[in-house]
């Protein structure tokens, strides 16, 4: 499968749907600077909504290096990258902020100009099993500031990993704009013991005639080759198709090696600890803002928020007290579907109800009849690469809302990134506007609804993996999702810090105990402590 090419600024013989579900051809649209996706450039928005996607792409810009090519033994090089902690021996209590200089260089050992790469860090106190994560300030002069809350008495080490030089950022932001085809979908067309399979995507090239599944509702699109024989109405299923190999020339390949250049510690050239005396007086106050940085902080394994109280659900009668009477709706992909795995296992009156789902796809649900609890999870719409969801399951997160009456008994979870990052951000705006507007309508009908939404998290990374489901990503996805719901009435439960404040590795499907914690801040909101 390799689509033809479509040159820099306009693309043939593709048909793109609007909102309005009006076909237009582009070759009669407007030209734009930025390769069109499939009508995706070319949305029809209101003035509101296009102010609103610019000022997102916007907030999300990275740094770019210089012009014109740059050689691997440029690239930055986490072996001669080094940081200092910004006057280490300095009286240090809690609540005090740790400030540390990242300063890149080269494989040839020099001094980095320009900015764009992606780091992560986090402080940590192994022995306390206590860790949280900082905030990177890129200097754009190959200097960057990391800022640490201490929050925790002791002996405090400081982390900082090179996950992407700015040379492989911007072999990602290529392949996010040129290539979003290189994850696959497919579907089967069935008619009695006939059946075809063909490919499917937000987007085909042009050419073949295609099944328009366009979604009615929200206006989100989907296309299937036309199978030869069978009709359009015949699809039975949705399935992942695979992923492109040989994306990266030679040279590019270099940016991404396991063991030189993707996720590699980058160390300190003096101590890269320091010691942190108690506060003088306790301090019981929270952080009120949502934006407060770090979110929260692990002190004994246990995840502390700083924007509202945590309580740790460690029995299960805990749980099936807060519970009780209520639906619980998880919508999303596997990592919300661990919720759903996690709370059926530890709660004993809640029994999985076999639906005869596809394992790890569902839909699935568990009841607790006795106390009167139904849990219920569902995957999100395409794309998904879930194998194999039946056609009729195949359901958009906005619908499903639509069609949930909500009030103070109803508990909606949302998680929807991972799929998404193969995609133009365009793509993933557009699901979230949709998401958003059935969340605020609940919200206005049934203002007692508690919603949540779990944030993306880090994973494991490697050089093919890199390329489908970077970090990177995952963070720049998750920077426009906070952003499109902040001051709306849900609540977030920070996935994201948690995955890199914890010390152990980074997985897409965090560690049980990670997830545990995850459910404590999610109950937490459900079932605020009565003080």
């Amino acid at each position: 499968f390799s689509p033809q090419h479509l040159d820099d600024d306009t693309v043939s013989g593709l048909n793109w749907i609007t909102e309005n579900n009006v076909q237009h051809s582009l070759s009669q649209t407007t030209k734009t600077t930025r390769k069109p996706y499939c009508g995706y450039a070319q949305q029809s928005l209101s003035k509101r909504e296009q102010a609103e996607q610019e000022s997102l792409l916007a907030a999300i810009q990275w740094p770019k290096p210089p012009d014109g090519k740059i050689a691997f033994a440029q690239s930055s090089d986490p072996t001669h990258s080094d940081f200092v902690i910004v006057k280490p021996s300095r009286f240090f209590k809690v609540g005090d902020q740790l400030e540390v200089l990242v300063r890149m260089k080269d494989f040839q050992g020099k001094p980095k100009q320009y900015g764009g790469d992606y780091l992560q860090a986090r402080i940590h106190s192994p022995e306390l099993k206590a860790g949280a994560a900082g905030r990177i300030v890129d200097c754009r002069n190959g200097h960057y500031k990391v800022f640490f809350t201490l929050l925790w008495p002791g002996e405090v080490k400081v982390s900082v990993s090179l996950v992407h030089p700015s040379e492989a950022i911007q072999v990602l932001l290529r392949l996010r704009e040129e290539r979003p085809d290189r994850v696959y979908f497919k579907s089967s067309f069935k008619s009695g013991r006939y059946s075809e399979t063909t490919e499917c995507n937000v987007c085909l090239p042009g050419g073949l005639p295609v099944c328009n599944f366009t979604d009615l509702y929200t206006g989100e699109p989907w296309f299937c080759y036309k199978p030869r024989k069978l009709s359009c109405a015949s699809r039975i299923s949705h399935a992942k198709g695979g992923y492109l190999k040989g994306l990266l020339t030679q040279e590019e390949s270099l940016f991404f090696q396991s063991d030189v250049n993707i996720k590699r510690p980058i160390l300190s050239s003096g101590p890269d600890s320091v010691i942190v005396k108690p506060k003088a007086f306790t301090d019981s106050s929270r952080a009120e803002d949502p934006r407060a940085s770090p979110s929260g902080y692990y002190y004994e394994d246990q995840w502390k928020s700083r924007t509202h109280w945590i309580h740790n659900f460690n029995k299960s009668d805990d749980i099936t007290e807060c519970l009780q009477g209520k639906v619980i709706h998880l919508f999303g992909d596997s990592t919300i579907r661990q919720w759903f795995e996690y709370l059926t296992a530890f709660v004993p009156d809640l029994v999985e109800f076999n639906l005869g789902s596809p394992k790890n796809v569902g839909p699935f649900m568990s009841v607790d009849l006795k106390h009167n609890i139904l849990l219920k999870f569902r995957c999100h719409g395409p794309p998904i690469r879930f194998s194999t969801v039946f056609s009729s399951e195949l359901r958009y997160i906005a619908n499903e809302l639509n069609s949930i009456v909500g009030g103070r008994n109803t508990i909606i979870a949302i998680t929807i990134w991972s799929h998404f990052s193969t995609f133009p951000v365009e793509v993933y705006i557009r699901r979230l506007r949709n998401i958003r507007r059935a969340v605020t309508q609940l919200l206005d009908r049934s203002p007692k609804t508690s919603i949540v939404i779990r944030t993306a998290n880090v994973q494991e990374l490697g050089p093919e993996v890199s390329l489908f489901n970077s970090d990177w990503y995952s963070f720049q996805l998750d920077a426009v999702m906070r952003k499109m719901f902040s001051g709306i009435a849900v609540h977030f439960v920070d996935a994201w810090e948690m995955s890199v404040a914890h010390y152990l590795p980074h997985n897409l499907h965090p560690n049980e105990i990670i997830v545990k914690n995850q459910i404590d801040a999610f109950l937490s909101y459900v079932c605020p402590l009565q003080t």
